[in-house]
């Protein structure tokens, strides 16, 4: 008989401790969960405005940004900024140096002469040196993006407003 109270015992036992571990995990996951709350929930994403330099530094031609993933185009004293950005699935897009100036008849009758193409190592995708797309997957065009001088006199690109192809900032 003394065997079998035994037994009783251990096993109330054990569910006594059970039920106080239950309810320590659960007041110790309320407590995480409080103290989570209290630290934001941040994207950490590159800005979306961000100065690049005095168009002093950029020689005429085509100039690569890989932190910023964006091309520089400086004609004279005009500028222009490109993503570089495959709108097809984030890859970034290279220059291709032509071997001479082509001219391109574009579907609406334009002509335009271009120096450069690029092209998207991931899929394919080819774009003109406007950023137009013109062969392989990708939906859209590279997006021009809008140039300014701050005060300083450095240029500054703002990534949340697409221009037209046409816009060209002049310093």
């Amino acid at each position: 008989m003394a065997e079998g109270k035994q037994e009783l015992t251990s096993r109330k036992g054990f569910l006594k401790y059970l039920s106080g571990f239950t309810i320590v995990a659960g007041l110790l996951g309320q407590v995480w969960m409080f103290l989570r709350s209290i630290v934001p929930n941040v994207l950490y994403e590159p800005l979306k405005k961000f100065k690049i330099g005095k168009p002093s530094v950029y020689a005429d031609g085509l100039t690569f940004l890989p932190e910023e993933r964006l091309y520089i185009v400086k004609r004279g004293g005009k500028f222009h900024a490109i993503s570089a950005v495959c709108p097809h699935l984030g890859c970034t897009v290279k220059e291709y140096k032509l071997p001479a100036p082509q001219k391109v008849k574009l579907p609406n009758g334009k002509e335009i002469t271009q120096e450069w193409e690029f092209h998207c190592p991931c899929h394919g995708s080819k774009y003109r040196g406007d950023g137009t797309i013109y062969d392989g997957p990708a939906p859209t065009n590279l997006p021009p993006w809008e140039l300014s001088l701050s005060p300083d006199g450095s240029l500054v690109v703002d990534t949340n407003k697409e221009v037209d192809k046409k816009f060209r900032l002049e310093t």
